[in-house]
């Protein structure tokens, strides 16, 4: 008898390890390979699609294609548009998830036609132009954007003044990048709508958009992303960079939310080891605050900018 009750234990413990395999697969498919993201088109947490305008705007400037080879060997496109009188000042907008750099056409307008930046927008790996099978939801983008950092300093010249400002999954990898050894002409970081950690934001969502608990589905997902990504979700954590971080930042974030819950950014905000300012847009949903209020963001940023860079 004990023997069929184990026999038992045993088959279904098998069954649930290979569903969990099977689940790992799904998921990773779904969210860390780069491909189709259609799931995401009728999310209710979703709700920018950016105006034909706004990518036009981008469309009609003189933007030249550049490039840089990443450390893994993946060669990074992106998009760089001079100001219209010589700066040194230059801006880096980085992306959200499943987004690409023509997206980010509002800020790249507001730095370049009010503040008189440069601005450079990269594709992150696995994105628009750039090559990459896998998504690095910042965290292995943290090491491209060094690089595309020295890129501008070697363009600009040594006494080029840097902005790192991203949007969601961008504002994760600005956050992320916080933490590495940055040359000191990066003058401040602005972090709009961003996540604590890969590890969070997906659990939250495995909840949110599959009712299923996150353990054990997000951390077997997590040892197939380290296998095939050389990353693992609980790494991935922004909250760790920014304690490490020397530069000014300025997180931002909507309160109306629901994708990257509101809260993260008060983590994100009490976390942060170097100076910073926190800026609420009330009523904005994800990624939605300078639509929403773009005379305040705008404002809040150029005030905040204007005591680092020069």
């Amino acid at each position: 008898m004990k023997k069929r009750i184990w026999r038992v234990l045993l088959i279904f413990f098998v069954l649930i390890v290979i569903a969990d395999i099977g689940a790992s697969f799904y998921f990773y498919n779904v969210a860390v390979s780069r491909s189709d993201k259609r799931f995401l088109n009728d999310d209710p947490g979703l709700n920018h699609v950016p105006a034909v305008k706004e990518i036009n705007w981008l469309e009609e400037m003189p933007l030249k294609d550049v490039s840089i080879e990443s450390d893994d060997g993946l060669k990074l496109h992106g998009y760089y548009l001079k100001a219209k009188s010589p700066t040194r000042k230059t801006v880096i907008i980085a992306h959200g998830y499943n987004g690409e750099a023509k997206e980010m056409g509002p800020y790249a307008q507001f730095y370049y036609e009010k503040l008189g930046y440069n601005v450079l927008l990269p594709d992150a790996r696995g994105h628009g132009r750039s090559e990459g099978n896998y998504i690095g939801f910042g965290w292995k983008e943290r090491k491209d954007y060094v690089k595309w950092i020295r890129y501008v300093i070697q363009k600009v010249g040594d006494d080029s003044e840097i902005v790192l400002h991203g949007v969601s999954m961008g504002g994760a990898t600005v956050s992320m990048a916080s933490g590495e050894n940055l040359p000191k002409n990066v003058k401040a970081i602005v972090s709009d709508c961003a996540y604590t950690s890969v590890d969070d934001e997906l659990s939250y969502q495995m909840k949110r958009m599959y009712h299923l608990p996150p353990i054990p589905l997000v951390q077997s997902t997590s040892l197939l992303t380290k296998i095939r990504a050389g990353y693992s979700f609980e790494e991935a954590s922004a909250l760790e960079q920014v304690k490490k971080s020397h530069t000014p930042m300025l997180f931002i974030h909507g309160d109306a939310d629901v994708f990257v819950p509101f809260k993260m950014v008060y983590e994100l905000y009490n976390a942060c080891g170097s100076e910073k300012e926190l800026y609420v847009v009330h009523g904005a949903g994800h990624g939605m605050s300078h639509k929403v209020d773009p005379v305040g963001y705008e404002k809040k940023v150029t005030n905040f900018l204007s005591k680092y860079v020069q």
